[in-house]
């Protein structure tokens, strides 16, 4: 009997840290059909988050807009979002950070029969754009045109801005000439036929930056990622351990299918290549070198309106404990 009294004891010694560790939250904003649902999914399905001690919570919302107010009050402790988002945040006294989420932002796409075949075949076309004018997927676009064509894509086609799932339909009832969308988006029209005209990683590389720039990431509060550094460490190795699943296992994504309200196989091998592609393999001091001289691409020909007061990139924009 004394024995196993003892036994008991040394198993809660032995547990007591990890029983503790059970108790770190991390609440995770997510739009339902968005690719983070997707990953965070990932991560609880497969125990991933558990077995490091974090109780991940998803918390769904509408929009990105919504997200961000949410972080902003306290409501959620991560959203993804990209980063010269973050880089404003931080101009303005919100002492936000960030750590990489997706390298993958956009792609140029055109119908399979479309006779466009070089970036100056884009003037005088109705060019489709998710989101508004200060996108930043449209923002490196018109650049790379200032600098190949000397023109302003701006002032030299028609950019039509919308929702994506409705930019799609305008492009294969063919209203649109091209669309730069989401690559999840851009994934669906491959799947239907259209064809991947200019990538932004490409644009990024032809406008002279070196390396991999992931725009989008997981956007949290410095205060939380100090008291929380241990989860933090933690999320982060999760969230790349279900990277990996899911560029490998085709059944990971026969099991999203519900979630993503397809289970077309084309769809779903689009998307994996997509998801793939977009995942980021390093993230040190060169990666953050190239995100700064991307951020003066994004000053120039964005503005005021997009960097508010924040002329060069804070380098506490990027979370400096989170390197591979």
């Amino acid at each position: 009997m004394l024995l196993r009294i003892a036994w008991f004891i040394l198993t809660l010694v032995a547990l007591g840290p990890a029983l503790a560790q059970e108790d770190q939250t991390v609440r995770v904003g997510v739009l339902r059909f968005g690719t983070v649902a997707w990953e965070i999914d990932t991560i609880r399905h497969e125990g991933l988050a558990r077995r490091r001690a974090i109780n991940l919570v998803p918390v769904e919302f509408a929009s990105n807009e919504a997200a961000k107010v949410a972080l902003q009050a306290g409501a959620v402790d991560m959203i993804v979002t990209d980063w010269p988002w973050v880089v404003r945040q931080r101009s303005e006294g919100a002492a936000f950070s960030f750590i990489p989420y997706s390298k993958a932002v956009g792609t140029l796409m055109i119908p399979r029969d479309s006779n466009i075949r070089n970036l100056a075949d884009l003037k005088g076309r109705r060019i489709g754009v998710a989101g508004g004018p200060l996108d930043k997927s449209w923002l490196l676009l018109r650049a790379y045109a200032r600098k190949e064509l000397g023109v302003d894509l701006a002032e030299e086609a028609e950019p039509v801005f919308g929702a994506p799932p409705l930019l799609n339909e305008e492009l294969a009832r063919g209203r649109i000439d091209a669309v730069l969308t989401y690559w999840h988006y851009a994934a669906r029209l491959e799947a239907a036929g259209a064809k991947s005209f200019l990538t932004v990683a490409d644009i990024i590389r032809r406008l002279g930056i070196d390396g991999d720039v992931p725009m989008l990431g997981y956007a949290f509060r410095e205060d939380w990622a100090r008291r929380e550094s241990a989860a933090l460490q933690e999320f982060v190795a999760a969230s790349r351990e279900a990277k990996t699943l899911l560029a490998d296992s085709r059944d990971a994504w026969v099991r999203l299918a519900p979630h993503i309200g397809t289970d077309d196989p084309a769809v779903l091998t689009a998307l994996q290549a997509g998801f793939r592609a977009g995942t980021p393999e390093h993230w040190g001091e060169a990666e953050r070198k190239a995100s700064a001289d991307l951020y003066a691409i994004l000053v120039n020909i964005g503005g005021e309106k997009l960097v508010g007061k924040a002329k060069t990139l804070d380098p506490m924009t990027f979370w400096p404990s989170v390197s591979y």
